[in-house]
C-alpha cells in the first residue's frame, strides 16, 4: 500500500510542479508535460503493464483537473505507457540517452493523438503554425525535463524493487 501512495504522491507532486511553476518559465504560453515524462519513465522501469496504469491515473488527474476533454489524456498517456513499456523490453535500461529519446518520441506521438482528437471533434486549423507554434517548444521542455523525472522515477522504482 505504501508503493501506490508513494506513487500517487509522486504524480500529484508533479502535476503541481507542471501546473504552478512551469507556466512561470512558459514560452507563449506552452510548457512541460511532466505527467506525460512521468508516463515514460515509468513505462521504461517498470514495464507496459505499469505503464498503461500509470498512464490511466496520470492522464485521469489531468483530465479532472484541467477540464478539458475527458478521456482525450487518459487515452494518449495509456497508449504511450503500453508503447514505451513494450519497446523497453529491447533496450538496456541503464543506457543514458534511452530516457531522452523515447521523451521526444512520446510527445510527438502525444501530439499526434491529442491533433487526431482535434481533426475528429472538426476543429480546423494551420498545421504549419501548431507544427512550429506547439510541438517543437513541448518537445524541448519535454527533453529538458526528461533526466530530473527519470532519475526521480528511477529512485522510487529501485526503492521498492528492493523492499519485494
Amino acid at each position: 500500500m505504501k508503493k501506490y501512495g508513494a506513487w500517487a504522491l509522486f504524480t500529484v507532486v508533479l502535476y503541481v510542479m507542471q501546473s504552478s511553476i512551469l507556466p512561470l518559465i512558459s514560452w507563449h504560453e506552452i510548457s512541460a508535460d511532466l505527467l506525460l515524462v512521468a508516463v515514460v519513465s515509468v513505462s521504461i522501469l517498470r514495464g507496459s503493464q505499469e505503464g498503461v496504469t500509470f498512464g490511466f491515473f496520470a492522464g485521469l488527474l489531468q483530465d479532472l483537473a484541467t477540464g478539458t476533454f475527458f478521456g482525450v489524456d487518459i487515452f494518449s498517456k495509456m497508449v504511450i505507457g503500453y508503447a514505451c513499456g513494450a519497446f523497453s523490453r529491447h533496450f538496456v535500461k541503464e543506457q543514458f540517452f534511452l530516457p531522452l529519446f523515447a521523451v521526444v518520441a512520446a510527445s510527438v506521438a502525444n501530439y499526434f493523438i491529442l491533433l487526431l482528437f482535434m481533426i475528429l471533434l472538426g476543429y480546423r486549423f494551420d498545421w504549419m503554425e501548431q507544427f512550429s507554434g506547439l510541438l517543437l517548444p513541448m518537445t524541448a521542455y519535454n527533453a529538458a525535463f526528461a533526466f530530473p523525472v527519470h532519475f526521480w522515477a528511477r529512485k522510487m522504482s529501485e526503492r521498492f524493487l528492493s523492499k519485494q
